[in-house]
């Protein structure tokens, strides 16, 4: 079918329709879906603390997706999506939102584009993201460190170090 994907989804605010942030991850999966974006794995939900301004706790997931689209065109169909659950472009960074759909890794390697660098350039530091793709993606290399997302993982667990959740 194409390309595969790591996308990050998140999610901290209730919807009018779907509800909790545990079910508008579920319903982004469908609307993932419904894109002609092929959900191949799933992560587990799990919660986390805000980073930045927002008070409000996430739902974190991850999901691997196959699709013939390009790193950019996909990135389009994720904003898409993202506004037909009322997130806005405008906005203070890293407030609280409806849904949040982030490409992590690409079977493709790296890209940069104004807008769009692949790998996310912090996904490294996030168990909110490691940790819900560790059972889907464990053995995907970041092509940037050549680590798999294992033992990014450990990483961010050793002694000592400070915990990015």
């Amino acid at each position: 079918m194409g390309e595969r994907y790591l996308i990050a989804l998140g999610s901290n605010r209730r919807h009018h329709r779907h509800g909790s942030p545990e079910r508008v991850l579920a319903a982004a999966l469908t609307a993932l879906d419904q894109a002609g974006i092929a959900v191949r794995a799933r992560g587990p939900v799990i919660r986390s603390d805000p980073i930045g301004p927002s008070l409000r706790r996430y739902a974190n997931s991850a999901v691997t997706v196959e699709t013939p689209l390009s790193p950019p065109e996909l990135l389009a169909a994720l904003k898409h999506i993202e506004r037909a659950f009322g997130r806005t472009a405008s906005g203070q960074r890293w407030s609280s939102r409806v849904l949040d759909l982030d490409i992590v890794l690409w079977s493709g390697g790296c890209w940069s584009s104004p807008g769009l660098t692949v790998p996310h350039a912090l996904f490294r530091e996030r168990a909110f993201v490691l940790g819900p793709a560790l059972p889907i993606a464990g053995q995907w290399r970041d092509p940037v460190s050549h680590r798999t997302l294992r033992q990014l993982a450990a990483r961010l667990t050793k002694p000592g170090r400070l915990r990015a959740d």
